[in-house]
C-alpha cells in the first residue's frame, strides 16, 4: 500500500490513499482520518485500506482523483519519536579518516544513533527556511522506517514484524553547529533542523525483492541546482532496519508512529557519488587535498528520488528550496 498525507488546515493532515503508479489517490474516508491513527489502529485498518488500495489500482473508485504531490505533509507531519542513525560505514569512515578521529572499537558492533526532534517534519515539496547560510546548510538522503509498538527486548529478528511503512528522507543540518553539539555529549538539537520526506510511505511488499534483509536496496538519486551528484545503493547499510529497531527497545518501548532513519546512504564506489555535500567536501579534501564544493545557500535547490531499476520513484520525489527565514 502507499499512503500520503495532505494538508487539510489541521497540525496532523488527511490520510490519502494513493494508486501503485502515483498517479491517483482517494481519501481514506471512514476507515483512517490520518497515517498516524491508522499506524496506532493498524491490526483493525489494514485489512480496509488494502481493499480500497485494491480497488483504486483496479480503476474501480469513481471519486478518486490525481495524486497532487504539492498537496502533500510529509507523511507524517508530526511523530511520537524521531530516532536518526548512522548505519552506513563508509560515511563515519570517511569522516573518521579526514578529521582524525580516535579508533571507534564498537565502530562495527554498535549502532550510533541520536534522538532528533518529531514535532515539525517538512514536506517533500516545501521550501526550507534558514536564518543564516553561514551555519553551512547540508542535506543528508537517507532511507526511514515507521513502527508499531515495539516492546522491549526486541530482538533483531523480531523487529521484522513491526516495520509498517518505508520512507525516504532528506536530513537538513547545519554543519558549523554540529561539532560543538557533538563535543558537548547531548547529542544534536541546533544542528539537526526539521527533517523533510517524500510524499509517499510505503507497505514493505512494495519494493518487492529489492526491500531484503530489512535494507532498501534502491539507488537514491541526489541532484543540487540540476546536477547529479549522488546515486548511492541502500544495499551497504551495515546495521540492519531490524538490528536498529533492537537497539533502540534494548531499555524501552518505542511507540507506534516512531519513525528509524538509516542515516546518510553512503557506498565504498565513489562512483556511487555521495548523498550530502559533507561527504563530497571530505572526499575532496582527501583526494585532492581541499574540499571545493560549497555547502547551500539561498535559491538552491535539492532533488533526491530512490529509483526502481526501471526508473520509477516509489517514494515520489523531495525537490526542495533553501530561502532565508
Amino acid at each position: 500500500m502507499k499512503f500520503a498525507t495532505y494538508h487539510d488546515g489541521s497540525r496532523d493532515g488527511q490520510l490519502w490513499v494513493v494508486s501503485r503508479d502515483l498517479t491517483l489517490a482517494i481519501p481514506a474516508t471512514g476507515i483512517a482520518n490520518t497515517l498516524l491513527s491508522a499506524i496506532e489502529d493498524w491490526d483493525r485498518v489494514s485489512q480496509p485500506l488494502a481493499s480500497l488500495y485494491d480497488r483504486l489500482n483496479a480503476g474501480e473508485e469513481s471519486f478518486a482523483t490525481r495524486f497532487e504531490p504539492q498537496r502533500c505533509l510529509a507523511p507524517l507531519p508530526r511523530a511520537p519519536q524521531w530516532l536518526d542513525a548512522s548505519a552506513f560505514l563508509n560515511h563515519g569512515r570517511l569522516m573518521d579518516k579526514a578529521f582524525d578521529n580516535p579508533p571507534n572499537p564498537e565502530f562495527e558492533t554498535i549502532p550510533l544513533i541520536y534522538q532528533g526532534a518529531s514535532d515539525d517534519f517538512r514536506g517533500p515539496l516545501a521550501d526550507v527556511e534558514f536564518s543564516d547560510d553561514g551555519l553551512l546548510i547540508d542535506m543528508e538522503g537517507e532511507f526511514g522506517i515507521i513502527l508499531s509498538d515495539v516492546p522491549m527486548g526486541t530482538t533483531a529478528e523480531q523487529a521484522k514484524a513491526h516495520i509498517r511503512l518505508l520512507v525516504q528522507i532528506n536530513d537538513w543540518s547545519l554543519r558549523a553547529l554540529g561539532p560543538r553539539e557533538m563535543r558537548a555529549g547531548f547529542g544534536f538539537l541546533q544542528a539537526k533542523p526539521s527533517t523533510a520526506f517524500a510524499p509517499v510511505a510505503i507497505t514493505p511488499d512494495e519494493l518487492g525483492s529489492h526491500w531484503e534483509g530489512g535494507r532498501v536496496k534502491l539507488s537514491l538519486h541526489v541532484d543540487i541546482n540540476g546536477r547529479e551528484v549522488g546515486r548511492a545503493r541502500g544495499d551497504e547499510m551495515h546495521f540492519s532496519f531490524g538490528d536498529l529497531i533492537a537497539h533502540c527497545a534494548r531499555t524501552r518501548r518505542l511507540t507506534a508512529g516512531t519513525i528509524i532513519g538509516s542515516g546518510t546512504v553512503s557506498n565504498a564506489d565513489r562512483a556511487a557519488g555521495s548523498s550530502c555535500i559533507s561527504e563530497i567536501r571530505v572526499i575532496e579534501l582527501l583526494d585532492q587535498g581541499a574540499a571545493r564544493t560549497p555547502f547551500l545557500t539561498w535559491g538552491d535547490r535539492v532533488r533526491m528520488e530512490a529509483r526502481l531499476p526501471d526508473g520509477f520513484a516509489p517514494f515520489g520525489v523531495v525537490d526542495q528550496s533553501v530561502v532565508r527565514a
